[in-house]
């Protein structure tokens, strides 16, 4: 159970920022011994392969930050994210001998499913916000990621609580941010208010 818990809470992260949380990962398991990697996965800590991550995280906080590029980057991330979730499930599941197949599928659903929410979010952000909400609501987006991955390599049940509580808290953001570009965006007349006065 502290091993599925565990893939959740570090799938469900990816869906956010999988570089970032793919890192995590790897050094954990290089420098504490908070978690096991097993062949193929604990190529994650190889040094070429930790330095790549550190990289694309680079790239991934800027461009996630600044309006009409982190949606391309959101684009990129519909492939990246559900890979890197199926990828970090699958590595937490393998000391148990969780079905591959059962293992994967746990982790693009969770990774995607954050992915969606986020990736949905972001342009009413930009909207409502004209970008100014843009970076403020990344960098939230990366410290909850991190939070959650962490919190879940030391404690698998507190960091699939706080991962339940992120996912809860997307979904409601997305939809009162939904009905708030509703409740601001263009009014329209009542049908036939156009043709008033009109024969």
């Amino acid at each position: 159970m502290l091993s599925l818990m565990t893939a959740v809470g570090l799938a469900a992260p990816a869906g956010l920022n999988a570089y970032l949380t793919l890192l995590i990962v790897g050094l954990a398991a290089r420098f504490t011994g908070l978690i096991t990697l097993q062949p193929p996965f604990d190529i994650l800590t190889n040094t070429w392969i930790l330095l790549l991550l550190g990289l694309l995280l680079s790239v991934e906080v800027f461009a996630d930050k600044v309006p009409a590029i982190d949606s391309v980057n959101d684009m990129i991330g519909t492939v990246v994210r559900p890979a890197a979730g199926a990828i970090l499930a699958l590595a937490s599941t393998r000391e148990i001998g969780l079905d591959p197949v059962l293992a994967g599928a746990l982790g693009i659903v969770f990774a995607g499913g954050v992915h969606g929410l986020k990736a949905t979010a972001r342009p009413i952000v930009t909207a409502t916000t004209g970008g100014l909400g843009n970076p403020i609501v990344s960098m939230v987006e990366d410290i909850a990621a991190a939070a959650a991955a962490i919190l879940t390599l030391l404690a698998p049940l507190a960091g699939f609580l706080v991962v339940v509580t992120i996912v809860a808290l997307l979904l409601v953001a997305v939809i009162r941010l939904r009905r708030r570009r509703r409740w601001f965006g263009p009014r329209r007349g009542p049908p036939g208010a156009a043709r008033a006065g009109h024969p």
